[in-house]
């Protein structure tokens, strides 16, 4: 069952107080879940960022990914610097070309070419951003001398921050974005990005960028030791253990170059946001 939103406001809350630098917003839809129980439904990823950033005063918000694939690119633009303004600039703009799948199906969104979609999005998207306006014609969007006003306090400085897992979509963030982001698919300890990292550096290299320019992000599960897991849906394998055993494996993605992690706790009470602030505190030592 999806949170209420007092529980959504109390977690953010907590999440500000603990020290976190940013919560993110997934933008998902409904989950057929695998063993036949009712599917798994999620709140609107805009109208509740904007909430959280009106709740909150200091903690960055961001979206963990919008989804291309559901949104109108130039709609979707007005929606971020709409969020900016609400946040006061603390806005971190997360992107991605969405799935298709079955919650894709039942809302009646296109079933193919996502990744072709998501780039030709791109091509409005990163100009109203970065130029303030877009022309462009495409196989899938459209934008007609459209102008980005108003701005948010970030203007064309919004981080633009990309997902990708495989070579189209690594390379399109290669090419846009601020900041690369992948989320744990077979485990959350930092030998699981290896391969992706090296994608991403052999990348930059092809396309001319320094690598050093890209900001990478991993999203992980962790665990601490005798908390339960008991999040409503499934993600990789958690990283376990005592607040100094999490915090040398986070030190091991650091070695890899990544420069933030979204920590998605194993557990979703207030009380378990509250018993990470040691961790966060310990690996802003890193």
């Amino acid at each position: 069952m999806a949170p209420s939103w007092a529980q959504m406001r109390e977690a953010s809350l907590a999440a500000e107080q603990a020290g976190f630098d940013t919560l993110w917003i997934a933008d998902e839809l409904l989950w057929d879940t695998e063993d036949g129980t009712p599917p798994f439904g999620w709140w609107d990823c805009v109208a509740t960022a904007s909430a959280i950033a009106a709740s909150t005063t200091t903690i960055g918000v961001g979206s963990w990914v919008l989804s291309a694939l559901h949104r109108n690119p130039g709609l979707m633009v007005k929606a971020v610097e709409t969020l900016d303004a609400i946040s006061e600039g603390r806005f971190v703009f997360g992107l991605g070309a969405g799935h298709a799948g079955r919650q894709g199906e039942a809302f009646g969104y296109p079933p193919d070419r996502t990744v072709s979609r998501y780039a030709d999005a791109l091509e409005i998207i990163v100009p109203l951003l970065r130029k303030g306006s877009a022309d462009h014609d495409g196989p899938y969007h459209s934008a007609k001398a459209l102008l980005n006003d108003p701005r948010g306090p970030q203007g064309p400085s919004i981080p633009l921050m990309l997902g990708g897992h495989k070579t189209r979509t690594i390379g399109l963030a290669v090419q846009h974005a601020d900041i690369w982001s992948a989320f744990a698919t077979t485990g959350s300890h930092a030998s699981h990005f290896v391969d992706m990292v090296a994608m991403v550096n052999r990348m930059c290299e092809e396309q001319g960028r320094d690598p050093l320019t890209l900001g990478r992000s991993a999203g992980i599960v962790v665990q601490r030791t005798n908390r339960p897991n008991s999040v409503g849906f499934e993600m990789a394998p958690a990283i376990k253990g005592t607040t100094d055993e999490i915090v040398a494996e986070l030190a091991a993605f650091a070695d890899l170059g990544f420069t933030r992690i979204e920590l998605i706790a194993a557990a979703d009470s207030t009380q378990d946001i509250e018993m990470l602030a040691p961790i966060v505190a310990a690996a802003r030592e890193i």
